[in-house]
């Protein structure tokens, strides 16, 4: 194998491994992006695919390993939730909810889902 060949290869490993391992907001955002013509739906999708309820009570189901969700947007404003979302350790260091890397479409469908449960009686 040439040596010019073997250095391309190594940089589009390298390059692969830093976008699987620690993506930046643009890769995030180009490739997780939601449609959110419909944002309340598609925060619904969002929270089903990532299994939220796995921990939370969201809507009245789930489960309460971790926080329930009913009245969050209350208790929370919209960028404290985006933050809380964007990156849970920044937030709090100790917290055992993951990092889901979410697209800042995803975090805007999540909080607009939440805050039509919180608005629905």
């Amino acid at each position: 194998m040439r040596p010019g060949l073997l250095v391309v290869i190594l940089i589009c490993a390298a390059v692969a491994a830093w976008l699987f391992l620690a993506p930046p907001r643009w890769w995030l955002n180009l490739t997780k992006s939601v449609d959110l013509a419909d944002p309340v739906r598609a925060g619904e999708a969002v929270v089903m695919r990532y299994d939220c309820r796995g921990c939370h009570r969201v809507g009245g189901m789930g489960a309460l390993k971790g926080p329930d969700l009913a009245g969050v947007t209350g208790r929370l404003d919209r960028v404290s939730l985006r933050l809380w979302l964007l990156d849970p350790r920044a937030i709090d260091g100790n917290t055992p909810m993951p990092d889901f890397r979410l697209s800042d479409s995803e975090i805007d469908a999540i909080v607009a889902y939440l805050a039509d449960l919180d608005r629905t009686p």
